[in-house]
């Protein structure tokens, strides 16, 4: 590939993206501008949980006699939701090898992603849950084409450095010595990104516990509550902890007329409301009841008072099934 003029990120990624797409090297999906390019290289890839919004970790557990067809959908996001189980915060994972993709990177071990920040998040919060260390080895796979010369200037502290490159054709060792990140770098990380990802907001709340500095990234106007108001999953009372896991019906022992709604729209077709009903409680916006409405992509979620809604239907924004962003919105309120 011809020499880089790119004197940004920005630039170099869409000089390798416009690259690829003339060249015709990419695989699906296409067009390959704002991704992490996919091509054949004969190589296996596992992911971490889409997007994060799940947890951080899925085990991948393929049916016995599985199929090409099968495993190939194991590494999709449909596979992660079908052939997994989710790994804890607490259970005792070390990772001995990470595998993550890049539009673009360097022999000296610099990287460029597609500007989300997930490998560099995902990276910092293994390090907080003492899955990973600085010894652990980081490898990336790309083409060709794709290892290019990056300037050292454009690296930040959050980066995440590799280690080894494999290309269909070459194995390169970086030796790279620039310290990897030693966490999450929490003035880094805004209200938006913690609103979308439980998994960050648990460990937030620990490593507050633990005394360190979680103060998030300044925004105007901010209404990110801090971490002593986000409550858990597991600080969720009993009775409203198990009525997801029961019927639809009122709850047994508690007024059983909710006096707000909140409803959640454009449902996939393929959802079910044990999805659903995961993502509340991992959000921590349980419902005294549930009412699904699946044929019409919708489901409504009935609270105790109109604070109780205000608060799920934020926590709720921008949450993902499958491939669907859903629609939240407050629904009636009745006085109390």
């Amino acid at each position: 590939m011809e020499a880089l003029t790119g004197v940004s990120k920005q630039g170099i990624r869409e000089q390798i993206w416009d690259y690829m797409e003339s060249h015709d090297l990419a695989d699906f999906p296409r067009p390959v501008h704002h991704r992490i390019p996919n091509f054949k290289s004969k190589k296996t890839l596992l992911v971490p949980t889409p997007r994060l919004r799940t947890g951080l970790f899925n085990k991948i557990t393929p049916p016995p006699g599985a199929t090409k067809d099968i495993l190939r959908k194991c590494a999709t996001s449909q596979g992660v939701r079908n052939f997994s189980v989710p790994v804890s915060l607490d259970s005792s994972v070390l990772v001995d090898l990470i595998v993550v993709g890049s539009v673009a990177v360097s022999e000296k071990g610099w990287r460029i992603g597609k500007g989300e920040g997930y490998a560099d998040l995902e990276y910092a919060m293994m390090v907080s849950m003492g899955a990973v260390h600085e010894g652990t080895p980081v490898v990336t796979i790309v083409h060709d084409c794709q290892v290019v010369d990056i300037p050292e200037a454009l690296l930040e502290d959050h980066d995440l450095t590799i280690d080894y490159i494999i290309t269909p054709t070459r194995v390169i060792a970086t030796g790279c010595a620039r310290p990897k990140p030693t966490g999450i770098i929490w003035s880094k990380v805004s209200c938006e990104m913690l609103t979308k990802i439980p998994v960050l907001r648990s460990l937030r709340e620990r490593e507050k516990r633990a005394g360190k500095d979680v103060t998030l990234q300044a925004e105007p106007d901010s209404q990110c509550p801090a971490p002593s108001t986000i409550r858990r999953p597991r600080d969720i009372p009993q009775s409203q902890a198990g009525a997801l896991g029961r019927s639809h019906s009122p709850l047994q022992g508690v007024d059983t007329q909710p006096a707000a709604t909140v409803r959640v729209e454009n449902l996939p077709s393929s959802a079910r409301v044990r999805e659903l009903k995961r993502a509340l409680q991992e959000l921590g916006a349980v419902p005294l009841r549930l009412t699904w409405q699946g044929p019409q992509h919708r489901a409504i979620l009935h609270y105790a008072d109109s604070a109780a809604a205000q608060q799920a239907a934020s926590r709720l924004q921008g949450l993902h099934l499958g491939a669907n962003t859903l629609r939240v919105a407050l629904g009636q309120q009745r006085d109390t």
